[in-house]
């Protein structure tokens, strides 16, 4: 069942050296183009990287919460043009979204990491060396970088304890039942 997937899903940032197989890169390739966008528009594009040193340069387009990155297998990096769409980032999250409920379902652990609205430097934004890492074209953003992997250790999904059931209204904001 679905609710299992999502019961199971985790953020995993260590994974192990192994490569992720060609059969489930083609599944999760699959995932993200059957991916739904508004009036149709796909204003995404991805990038699919397996070099160690484009991985590790990729690593360093964050200066916090990128590292781990460098030792993922698998990177599927998610950019779109935001002059074909105006919610270009609402598409391309929810064709991440699906890359790691695919990657989860593939016995494969995933974890976004948001370069969107994030500095590398100063002087440039994380989507910027991002973009300049991979050859994007200018007017292009990169969103969001996802790793993947086999995961290093075995992590057990939240409890369902966790969940923030206070968050919840019922008919008008503020209403509890």
């Amino acid at each position: 069942m679905f609710i299992d997937l999502l019961r199971k899903r985790r953020s995993i940032r260590q994974f192990q050296e192994k490569a992720v197989e060609q059969e489930k890169i083609d599944l999760l390739v699959e995932a993200v183009l059957r991916s739904p966008s508004s009036r149709s528009l796909y204003p995404w594009h991805f990038v699919i990287v397996q070099d160690k040193d484009t991985l590790a340069a990729l690593s360093t387009s964050k200066p916090h919460g990128a590292a781990f990155l460098k030792k993922a297998p698998l990177a599927i990096v998610v950019c779109a043009d935001p002059a074909s769409c105006d919610v270009w980032v609402e598409d391309c999250s929810i064709a991440s979204m699906l890359l790691h409920l695919e990657a989860t379902d593939l016995g494969l652990g995933s974890c976004w990491i948001q370069l969107r609205l994030r500095e590398y430097n100063e002087e440039q934004s994380a989507s910027a060396r991002a973009a300049e890492i991979l050859g994007v074209p200018k007017g292009m953003e990169v969103q969001t970088i996802i790793a993947i992997g086999y995961p290093k250790n075995e992590a057990q999904g939240h409890d369902g304890s966790t969940l923030l059931r206070e968050r919840l209204h019922y008919e008008q904001f503020g209403k509890k039942e």
